[in-house]
């Protein structure tokens, strides 16, 4: 079999089952596990996937420039974005990141709420403007104009003078045992800096997320709290989430 038929058979797997395993495609392909893996090196090279220990994962499908995320997946974020209101009360501090998702919860926050928002996205700020009881609080830095969100040790300052009640965090990718990661390094910085200082973090995750990984870690899945549509309980490893003490709501 030539190589370039090994690489299809091997992404074809990976759709199919969410992750494959040296072992398993050595025998399916009738080579040497050093044969696949540098099969999956060369592919994860291109991007076509996460190279882990033992085998691979995906990356997370979705877009990851924030127009295009905007109109990915809208539905599922929607759903997420009414789940996460019944997690804000009154006298709040809430970190926002800046995912699409948690544009969503900020634009369907009721007119009443009276919290402070700590957040680095521009697209957010700009729209708690016009909230009269929502104090906001911007960190400043460098443009990541991806994301329209702002980076650098500037920004990781920032949000280690906080002690928030929850951040919601917008993820790119979750894992049961490579936990969360992202695509950019300093957006992932940024991240961390948010989970350190905040007592509760909700996880926003669409069902495409599950079980994929980027190159950059940002924090474990231990004392998560992950925010799903009612549909991912048809993904075939949600139940090992739950067994991993991630909370799935």
């Amino acid at each position: 079999m030539l190589k370039e038929e090994r690489f299809q058979v091997i992404l074809d797997r990976l759709g199919q089952e969410q992750k494959v395993y040296l072992g398993r495609l050595s025998a399916l392909l009738n080579v040497s596990e050093d044969t696949i893996r540098r099969d999956i090196k060369e592919l994860a090279d291109q991007g076509l996937l996460k190279s882990v220990r033992g085998g691979a994962v995906p990356h997370s499908p979705g877009p990851h420039h924030f127009r295009d995320r905007m109109s990915h997946d809208k539905e599922q974020k929607q759903i997420i974005a009414v789940k996460a209101l019944d997690f804000l009360k009154d006298g709040q501090v809430v970190v926002f990141d800046g995912g699409t998702s948690a544009l969503l919860i900020a634009q369907s926050l009721p007119k009443d709420l009276h919290i402070t928002v700590v957040t680095n996205s521009f697209p957010i700020v700009s729209l708690l403007e016009e909230h009269e009881h929502v104090e906001v609080l911007f960190a400043g830095g460098r443009l990541l104009k991806d994301s329209f969100v702002t980076i650098g040790n500037d920004t990781v300052q920032f949000f280690k003078k906080f002690r928030p009640d929850i951040c919601l965090l917008g993820i790119c990718s979750i894992h049961t045992e490579l936990g969360v990661t992202g695509p950019d390094f300093e957006e992932s910085e940024v991240k961390r800096a948010m989970i350190e200082s905040s007592k509760e973090v909700i996880a926003l995750a669409t069902l495409e997320k599950l079980g994929t990984a980027e190159a950059y870690y940002v924090c474990p899945t231990d004392n998560l709290s992950v925010i799903v549509t009612d549909q991912s309980a048809d993904y075939e490893e949600f139940d090992v989430y739950k067994e991993k003490g991630i909370r799935m709501v």
